[in-house]
């Protein structure tokens, strides 16, 4: 791999740990559930994110698949969060 692909590789894990940063500090202190369950999606993702690119760096593609299963998963919880919630705002449990 060449130099400069590695300094933006490096740049960009910098980057999302920065922003997963800021989704962690959502996710402990956000003032709603909502907000919670939205960083903690978001959290999942940039993980994603982060393993993708990080496949990219070491050059084992292997990792995308794990990636992508991680965002797949972490979607359909957060769709199913969304739905108990809903639900029980309705007072349907």
């Amino acid at each position: 791999m060449s130099s400069w692909l590695q300094v933006i590789t490096q740049g960009t894990l910098g980057a999302i740990s920065i922003a997963m940063l800021f989704s962690l500090h959502r996710l402990v202190r956000g003032p709603s559930l909502t907000d919670r369950v939205v960083a903690l999606d978001l959290f999942s993702l940039q993980t994603a994110a982060g393993i993708t690119v990080y496949a990219l760096w070491v050059g084992q593609p292997e990792l995308v698949d794990v990636a992508l299963v991680l965002a797949v998963i972490g979607s359909m919880g957060t769709i199913v969060i969304a739905r108990y919630l809903y639900s029980a705002r309705r007072g349907q449990r």
